[in-house]
């Protein structure tokens, strides 16, 4: 199975670094979160992916052009012209980057590699968040079942204190936040059917309004409740949080 992933949009609520280079391409433990991403898919034995560039594409393009000087020692002998890369051990993956367009919305870039996913089932996921989500539970309940999208559900965590306010404006009762509090939303981690296609219409297609509302009216979209760990990484606060995770060896989503 096919992971798709969305890497194509601006990053500006983190625009401290997405100015120079793509969200999906920022890193957390030197690594960009796109390698964590896929090295979490691959852990599952998923290791063939699609990437929907957009802003900046030439960047993902060149990292994965560049792998082996990314991630291997190299001995370069200038006079001879040369070079040697050493301990070049590389991940079994199979990876298509696909500039999707600068402005194009998220249905819209899925529906631009309609032609790479030869009409199969496949994952979906955000350039921008890491989970520690079973897939194999994930795809196991979206056969059970049979729609045409899965989404994975997770907990916003509430930021403050909770009240209990009746409509005169009296508060009952007062607590610090907990995590049952937050809402729920989707966390990307999607299981899709080729039948998606049908609800893709053009560029100005976006994934998360028209396409969803239309699966949800009709029926055909389900909801997969993970309770453990999800982090997205829309700002210097969030980066940070899985910097501390990753360097503290205990990273939820680290399986391999």
């Amino acid at each position: 199975m096919k992971v798709v992933i969305l890497a194509g949009g601006l990053g500006t609520r983190i625009s401290e670094e997405s100015h120079l280079k793509p969200k999906p391409m920022i890193e957390v433990g030197e690594m960009p979160i796109l390698w964590h991403i896929m090295k979490y898919y691959s852990s599952y034995g998923l290791n063939e992916f699609i990437i929907l560039a957009g802003y900046k594409q030439y960047v993902i393009k060149e990292y994965f052009a560049n792998y082996f000087l990314h991630n291997a020692d190299i001995t370069f002998d200038m006079g001879r012209n040369t070079m040697e890369v050493h301990n070049s051990e590389a991940e079994d993956w199979k990876v298509t980057v696909v500039d999707t367009g600068l402005h194009t919305m998220t249905g819209g870039r899925i529906k631009r590699v309609e032609k790479y996913l030869h009409d199969e089932p496949f994952m979906l996921t955000y350039g921008d968040g890491v989970s520690d989500v079973n897939l194999q539970e994930l795809l196991d309940f979206h056969k059970k079942k049979g729609k045409v999208a899965t989404i994975t559900m997770v907990n916003l965590t509430q930021q403050k204190g909770v009240l209990d306010v009746d409509q005169d404006g009296i508060i009952h009762s007062f607590r610090e936040k907990e995590e049952k509090d937050g809402a729920v939303i989707n966390g990307g981690f999607m299981v899709l059917e080729p039948e998606i296609f049908r609800y893709l219409q053009d560029d100005r297609t976006i994934l998360e309004q028209s396409t969803m509302q239309a699966l949800a009216s009709e029926g055909k979209l389900a909801g997969y409740y993970h309770p453990g760990f999800w982090q997205c990484m829309d700002t210097q606060r969030e980066k940070k949080l899985l910097e501390e995770l990753w360097a503290s060896g205990k990273a939820p989503w680290k399986r391999w």
